[in-house]
C-alpha cells in the first residue's frame, strides 16, 4: 500500500489490487505514442534500456522489438507478475524494486524511461540516482497520456463518477500540459526535446469500463463493496451515454532530457 501526502489526500492505493484489470486494460498505447522516442533513437540495437514504474511491462513490451535490451523495474510484485506473463518470450527482464532503491552499477543504461509513473517518485532521490545509472551520453524519457475531461463528454462523466465514489481522488481534471518535472531535475540532466499532441484513442463499454476500473482511484483504492457499487453504476452510466464503440480524447506529453557530462558532485546523496 502506498501512502503519498501528496497524492489522494494522502490515502492508501495499492496497484497490485488491480494488477489484472491493468494487464487487461491498461495497454492502450497506440504506436503514434511511441513514435517521437523511436525518431530520437532511444532504443536502438545494442543498447541497454531501464524502464522504471513499468508495471506490467507495457513500454519494454511494445518497444523491444527494435533491438534494444530491456530491464523493467516496479513497486508492485503484482504487477511484475502480469509483467513477466505478458512477456513470455520477450528480451526483457523484470525486477521488483522501489525506484528509489535500483542498485544497478554506475553507467548501466543507454536510456532510462519513465511513463506514466514519475510524478510517484522521490525525486530528491530517483533524480541523481537515474543519472548516476546512465553512461555518458545517456538520455532520460519521461512520456505520460491522459484523458482530457473538459472536452471529452464520456470521460468527464466517468470522471464525475469516480469522485463521487471516491472524493479524495485527486487524478482527474487533466488538460493539455508539458510533462511535469522536478526543479532538481535541471542540476543532473539537460532538456533536450518536449512535446504535446492529441490522440484519439478507440475504445468499447466494456474495456473503456476497464480502463477506469484500473485507475489509482477505483480499483487501487476502493474497498471491495464500494468497488462493486461503483462498478455497477459506471455499467450503468456507460449503457446510457455511450454507443458500444467510441473514441475517448487524450493527450500524450514527452520529455527527453540528456544526461550532463559534469553534474554536480555536491548535490548527489551520501550513499551514492
Amino acid at each position: 500500500m502506498i501512502h503519498d501526502k501528496r497524492l489522494d489526500g494522502g490515502n492508501g492505493f495499492d496497484w497490485g489490487r488491480t494488477s489484472e484489470e491493468y494487464a487487461k486494460y491498461r495497454d492502450i498505447y497506440p504506436p503514434a505514442f511511441w513514435k517521437p522516442l523511436l525518431e530520437a533513437g532511444l532504443f536502438q540495437k545494442g543498447m541497454r534500456v531501464l524502464d522504471i514504474g513499468t508495471g506490467t511491462g507495457v513500454l519494454p513490451r511494445a518497444l523491444c522489438k527494435y533491438g534494444a535490451e530491456f530491464v523493467g523495474t516496479d513497486i508492485s510484485a503484482e504487477q511484475v507478475a502480469q509483467a513477466r506473463r505478458l512477456s513470455e518470450g520477450m528480451p526483457i527482464t523484470y525486477y521488483v524494486c522501489p525506484a528509489e532503491q535500483l542498485d544497478f552499477p554506475a553507467a548501466s543504461f543507454d536510456t532510462i524511461t519513465a511513463c506514466q509513473c514519475f510524478f510517484y517518485f522521490d525525486h530528491s532521490v530517483v533524480v541523481p540516482l537515474l543519472a548516476r545509472l546512465l553512461k555518458p551520453g545517456g538520455r532520460l524519457a519521461v512520456t505520460y497520456l491522459s484523458w482530457l475531461p473538459e472536452e471529452d463528454p464520456i470521460a468527464g462523466a466517468s470522471e464525475q463518477l469516480v469522485l463521487r465514489h471516491n472524493p479524495a481522488w485527486t487524478g482527474g481534471g487533466e488538460y493539455r500540459r508539458p510533462v511535469s518535472l522536478p526543479e532538481i531535475i535541471d542540476r543532473y540532466f539537460i532538456r533536450v526535446q518536449e512535446e504535446q499532441f492529441d490522440l484519439p484513442l478507440s475504445f468499447t463499454r466494456e474495456s473503456w469500463a476497464g480502463r477506469i476500473h484500473a485507475c489509482r482511484g477505483v480499483g487501487a483504492s476502493l474497498p471491495p463493496e464500494a468497488l462493486a457499487r461503483f462498478e455497477e453504476k459506471h455499467r450503468a452510466l456507460l449503457e446510457e451515454i455511450a454507443p458500444e464503440r467510441f473514441n475517448i480524447l487524450h493527450y500524450a506529453a514527452y520529455a527527453i532530457l540528456h544526461v550532463r557530462e559534469t553534474p554536480d558532485i555536491g548535490n548527489w546523496p551520501e550513499s551514492y
